[in-house]
């Protein structure tokens, strides 16, 4: 396991003795020290983030931009958006974030979230990197009250649907030491999800740490994912099994 993902401790920021209140909220919130970002990040979210209606969701078209790496055009926020550290934060083009949803990035500096053009994340989703980044393709539906949470990467293809509830990716922590609490000891990788393009994943469906999910693979609702669906695979069950194919069986 790389020496980082060996240090890295989800609550590092937060239980630092040394750093004061507003440094804490700093590397929280925004992932540097700047004045400046502190400052412009206050101002929007305090005047346009919760502000609804046409007039809201048209401000924080306008301004919200500017709060992350890089946002293609006509992207839309919702209100009540949670963002942490946005500055590592890429959208593409006619991206739309619904209401109350999270995107943080609360780990090193080459981490990262990139989202591709024409995706839909919705209502309460989750998107959350410790030590890891998540990599979504265009065309993509992330449905509402989802959770991604990456400790190495988490990959989703282009065009695929996630309905409401999904789990996929998880933090870990080691726990062979007994002398110490679970939650102090380091975070764990199985390597990351991988997720290809055209997968639908039903309601509740669970993906866990170090799966593939192949391209055009259908995962039924409330499965729980635990090793890799091939390509074009019908899965379903706890754990999942695969039951069928969208391919037609060969002919003799």
């Amino acid at each position: 396991m790389s020496s980082k993902y060996e240090q890295f401790r989800f609550d590092a920021v937060s239980t630092n003795s040394k750093n004061s209140f507003v440094q804490k909220y700093q590397d929280l919130v925004l992932g540097n020290r700047s004045w400046g970002r502190l400052l412009h990040y206050e101002l929007l979210t305090l005047l346009v983030g919760q502000l609804p209606g046409a007039a809201g969701l048209g401000l924080r078209r306008i301004f919200y931009p500017q709060l992350f790496a890089s946002v293609g055009k006509n992207a839309l926020f919702g209100h009540h958006l949670t963002l942490r550290a946005p500055g590592r934060i890429q959208l593409g083009s006619n991206v739309v974030i619904d209401d109350y949803a999270l995107l943080s990035v609360r780990a090193l500096e080459d981490e990262r979230i990139e989202i591709g053009n024409f995706v839909q994340i919705g209502r309460s989703a989750q998107l959350k990197t410790r030590a890891g980044s998540i990599f979504i393709g265009e065309y993509t539906n992330i449905g509402a009250e989802c959770r991604i949470d990456s400790t190495t990467e988490v990959h989703i293809g282009h065009h695929c649907l996630f309905a409401g509830r999904c789990y996929v990716g998880g933090v870990s922590h080691q726990f062979d030491r007994t002398d110490i609490p679970i939650v102090q000891q380091p975070l764990a990788t199985k390597g990351g999800v991988r997720i290809g393009d055209d997968v639908w994943l039903g309601a509740h469906v669970i993906v866990l740490d170090g799966v593939t999910i192949g391209t055009g693979a259908i995962v039924a609702a409330g499965a729980v994912v635990t090793k890799d669906i091939p390509p074009y695979a019908i899965a379903m069950g706890v754990p999942a099994q695969v039951r069928g194919s969208r391919k037609p069986e060969p002919v003799e």
